[in-house]
């Protein structure tokens, strides 16, 4: 690992445990955190309270896959209507949003607002 690539994993870690001091997932309002790869983006919807991952949706789900088209940020649009599907299905109406430590732009603002766009409050 290249000391460039090095320092931008250890600055996003700690924007990361920035971040999770303040957001923090219950029962009623879980924290829906986003995890992206160089291919693909993954959200999950966790109550901290129990350690439980309540839903989860990715590029990599077949359900997903088969339908999606377009770019990365196309695909994470996707990916956030989707969670924001499943999250209905559990009744869940309001989450917390975690960012992991990456910049609210790109494919992170695309998953937020398509979330938010198919029923999901912040």
């Amino acid at each position: 690992m290249s000391n460039v690539s090095r320092k931008k994993l250890v600055g996003r870690e700690r924007r990361q445990v920035r971040v999770r001091k303040k957001v923090f997932g219950t029962a009623e309002r879980p924290r829906l955190n986003v995890f992206r790869s160089a291919k693909h983006i993954y959200a999950q919807v966790i109550n901290d309270v129990d350690g439980k991952t309540l839903a989860a949706a990715s590029t990599l789900t077949k359900a997903i896959k088969a339908t999606l088209t377009g770019k990365k940020t196309l695909r994470a649009e996707q990916v956030g209507a989707a969670i924001a599907t499943r999250c209905k299905e559990l009744s869940i109406d309001k989450v917390v949003f975690d960012r992991a430590g990456y910049r609210y732009h790109g494919r992170i603002k695309a998953i937020a607002e398509a979330a938010r766009k198919a029923g999901l409050q912040f």
